[in-house]
């Protein structure tokens, strides 16, 4: 299991069938395969990724006759989604991989033959109940059903006997060295929970398994004897030494293989981290250092599948959000390993909070902060005090943290702290108020120190989060002038001062602008040509009709003058405020996002409009029994309209 000296990274996903449109389970397995190959090249490693398409089987062959095609021709169209699909999503691969190539067709024919010359394949005759769906036999153990079939258990789908002569695998000739090789190397499968799963079902018995068929046509012919094709497994596990070069680029071979990751869905777990390694101890190949069986993707806690008919779509939400806000959200939500339950409700909000409130409104509002107040050029700032020290080093310890998380595919826990960071920088922005300080020329070189420090802690998240979010991390360089890729910058070179004072910035445009629910639902069902950030554009012009309300309507809203009797900020909160308001017959307290524009002191004795009738809301912890009205500008300020003259508490706003 050891591999050679070089710095190298080789990691796989499953290659996916192609008897149906690719889904957003293949989607989730491609994406994390995706960003750990990315975090990798940012550590310094040559790194290969592998994905791919398995085209053979009765499964293909029984959906291309149900749509009139040749098995290839079906195979071909798929093809073409599933790279559009990898294109949309940003993937990075190195190679793609079909099993209908001649290499990979001879290179498996050369191993069966291999394994036939050392006798751990041979023939005989075999009985048993197999799922066509799933293109394996059912273990024994599974019940007959009343009516006198069996399921199967993963698609729950009827199977059928078979009975044909085959070529077997001396499978229980392994048990013991498997049982072995999980003991010495438990890395071998993870999460630990999978190994203690595998280790199980080896223990308890391995019978040899039937790896030829004469009932299916679509496949790979055994080497001397036409009439048996290999058994879909077979050949679909040997794409990950074909496709970085078995037998036909020994020099790619030598470097890479043994793969470092397999990436693989826990259902088809057994295949990887049994067969697999038995086959390649039969072949005398060297063995992956990690099977890691990710969780599942389940919409009404089911198991997306095609065979149930209820997978999500991932076009649908890339043709509104674009990529990184599905990467990322996939990513986030759950650890790898576990099931995670997709709801739209759960995706806006990561989308509207992580990203649009979060990190794209940090990015906003600096920027556009450094554009108005220095011309987009920080100039002879102040020295680091304490605070802004802080901000510098707690940056360099998160790296390291970052890194060790990355490394160990603890993707969702990266993102965690690198967003833990974020929030401590917008507290930072919340606490220092650049905003006020414009206002005082005597504090501006204050002013560009703070403001630094925000610009420096935006690049160096925008590398963190590179791996996960590729595309928003470049636009953030250009709006910074950073004009770097991960190549020039890699983790150990990633600098905080990175970014100094004389750098120019440009204004920056929204990375993740917020959309409802509502209007997502209806633009999914629309398929919408132009992108969110292009509607908002659209709508600010005039392009698009506002939604009209009648007067009745509008004279529902109980609009009254209030004045304010106090303001504190809310512990915990960086941008709320707790106001108790006179609105002329009583007091109310309310809770409002003012405290990045306004200080709790500025505040008090001034008067504004709120809606009065509505209904009070708890936000964290504390009831809100009213609403002001504000303006939210470009960089995401909300702006009080306040009255200029005297104006007594409780009166009506028409």
């Amino acid at each position: 299991m050891e591999k050679n000296s070089k710095k190298t990274f080789y990691i796989t996903t499953p290659i996916y069938y192609v008897n149906d449109v690719p889904h957003i389970g293949h989607a989730y397995t491609t994406i994390i395969a995706d960003a750990l190959a990315r975090f990798q090249k940012l550590a310094g490693k040559a790194v290969f990724f592998l994905t791919g398409t398995d085209e053979h089987g009765q499964k293909i062959e029984k959906a291309a006759a149900e749509k009139g095609l040749t098995p290839k021709a079906l195979a071909d169209s798929v093809v073409g989604r599933a790279r559009d699909l990898w294109k949309a999503l940003d993937i990075s691969y190195d190679f793609f991989i079909r099993t209908t190539m001649d290499f990979h067709e001879k290179g498996v024919q050369k191993l069966f033959q291999a394994l036939v010359d050392r006798g751990d394949i041979y023939k005989g005759e075999y009985k048993g109940w197999y799922c066509v769906s799933d293109e394996n036999f059912l273990p024994d153990d599974v019940p007959l059903e009343a009516e006198g079939y069996k399921t199967c258990p993963d698609c729950g789908k009827k199977a059928s006997v078979v009975s044909e002569e085959t070529y077997f695998f001396r499978l229980s000739a392994y048990r013991d060295k498997l049982l072995d090789l999980y003991e010495e190397h438990p890395e071998f499968v993870r999460p630990q929970s999978r190994l203690n799963e595998v280790a199980s079902f080896v223990r308890a018995g391995l019978k040899d398994l039937s790896i030829t068929r004469t009932t299916v046509k679509w496949g790979v012919p055994v080497p001397g004897d036409p009439k048996h094709t290999i058994y879909v497994w077979f050949d679909a596990l040997h794409n990950y030494v074909t496709g970085v070069g078995y037998d036909w680029n020994p020099e790619l071979f030598q470097k890479f293989w043994p793969a470092d990751i397999h990436l693989v869905g826990k259902d088809i777990l057994r295949f990887h981290a049994v067969y697999w390694p038995a086959f390649l101890m039969a072949a005398g190949l060297p063995l992956p250092r990690t099977v890691y069986g990710h969780g599942w993707w389940l919409k009404d806690d089911t198991k997306m599948s095609k065979s149930k008919g209820n997978v999500l779509d991932p076009q649908a939400l890339l043709r509104v959000f674009g990529p990184d806000p599905l990467r990322y959200f996939l990513l986030r939500e759950i650890p790898i390993g576990q099931d995670g339950n997709f709801s739209h409700e759960g995706f806006l909000h990561r989308v509207n909070s992580d990203l649009a409130n979060d990190f794209g409104n940090l990015v906003q509002r600096t920027l556009t902060m450094i554009g108005n107040y220095f011309g987009g050029e920080i100039t002879d700032p102040e020295e680091e005090t304490a605070e802004d020290r802080k901000v510098r080093t707690d940056f360099e310890d998160l790296k390291r943290r970052v890194f060790g998380l990355y490394d160990a595919c603890a993707i969702s826990k990266a993102l965690e702290e690198i967003w833990a960071y974020i929030g401590i920088v917008n507290k930072y922005l919340a606490d220092n108020q650049p905003w006020i300080m414009a206002k005082d020329p005597a504090r501006r070189r204050r002013l560009a120190r703070v403001l630094l420090q925000a610009a420096a802690a935006i690049r160096g998240a925008s590398y963190l989060v590179f791996p996960v979010m590729p595309g928003s991390a470049e636009r953030i360089w250009g709006f910074l002038g950073e004009g770097k890729k991960p190549a020039d910058v890699p983790y150990d070179g990633l600098e905080f001062g990175g970014f100094g004072s004389g750098r120019k910035v440009g204004m920056p445009q929204a990375l993740f602008p917020r959309v409802a629910l509502k209007d997502f639902l209806g633009e999914e069902t629309a398929a919408p040509e132009a992108p969110p950030n292009v509607r908002q554009e659209q709508k600010k012009e005039g392009k698009e009709a506002m939604d009209i309300i009648t007067y009745d309507e509008f004279k529902r809203m109980d609009l009254r003058v209030a004045h304010i009797l106090e303001a504190e900020r809310i512990p915990g909160a960086t941008k709320l405020l707790k106001l108790v308001v006179d609105i002329g017959a009583e007091k109310r307290q309310m809770v409002a996002g003012i405290a990045e524009t306004y200080a709790p002191e500025d505040l008090v004795g001034k008067k504004l409009i709120v809606i009065a009738n509505l209904k009070p809301a708890v936000i964290r912890g504390v009831e809100s029994q009213a609403m002001l009205l504000a303006a939210i500008t470009a960089d995401n300020m909300a702006l009080i309209p306040f009255f200029d003259r005297d104006v007594p508490a409780g009166a009506v706003v028409k």
